[in-house]
């Protein structure tokens, strides 16, 4: 069965290419041009992932997004003519699992669906990660603080079981964006610094004093058992 795709972008000539190039790569698009339909596509019938326009004429696509997670934890990759850093750390900070600006390449933003919907890697690794009172269910893609389920976006979760993989392994954030994003971003857009911002607020008794993922200055990350 094809990954059903869900574009809400209110150009049709942007929705079109869109379509195209996600249907010649493989999956099955669909487009709707307003935030208030998309929120009723969702409830009907879960797509795989949504590409969302930032700008739609019913409502801001952050506050689509806003909506939308308030019921599904479906990924979500925003799509905006608005290229301020401001903007890109909005929406990442929301819980986006990537920010693409518009003008874009079809092929690029279809590389980074595939990234986003890629799960693993097929590494071998353990139905559960246990570390100290951290608790990690692969296959249930669950995370668990001191008995306390902890709700993670999927490229949270994505970074956290990748890190938690290999204790105490320092990883550059070029290979952290290969490995979890699929991708090196040639010019670091905050994305990765985001998400690690927002896991520590979940996972972290002081997110200010990390204890769990640890920053490697100049060089990258490492997750401490």
């Amino acid at each position: 069965m094809k990954p059903r795709i869900l574009i809400v972008e209110d150009e049709p000539g942007i929705a079109d290419t869109l379509q195209y190039a996600l249907r010649t790569d493989g999956f099955e698009p669909a487009w709707c041009a307003t935030g208030a339909e998309a929120l009723e596509r969702i409830g009907a019938a879960a797509p795989a992932l949504v590409i969302l326009d930032v700008g739609l004429p019913d409502a801001s696509g952050f506050e689509i997004f806003k909506r939308i997670r308030a019921t599904s934890e479906v990924p979500v990759v925003f799509l905006t003519a608005r290229s301020e850093e401001s903007d890109r750390i909005v929406g990442l900070e929301l819980g986006a699992d990537d920010y693409v600006t518009k003008p874009f390449s079809p092929r690029e933003l279809v590389a980074r669906v595939r990234a986003v919907l890629r799960r693993g890697g097929g590494e071998e690794v353990p139905d559960l990660l246990l570390h100290g009172e951290l608790e990690i269910d692969v296959p249930a893609r669950e995370v668990r603080l001191r008995g306390d389920e902890v709700r993670l976006a999927a490229r949270e979760f994505d970074l956290l079981a990748f890190l938690a993989r290999h204790p105490r392994r320092v990883f550059t954030r070029e290979q952290i964006m290969q490995s979890v994003w699929g991708y090196t971003a040639a010019i670091d857009t905050g994305t990765l610094s985001v998400h690690v911002r927002r896991l520590r607020e979940k996972i972290e008794d002081d997110p200010r004093a990390p204890r769990r993922i640890e920053t490697v200055w100049n060089v990258g990350y490492r997750f401490v058992a």
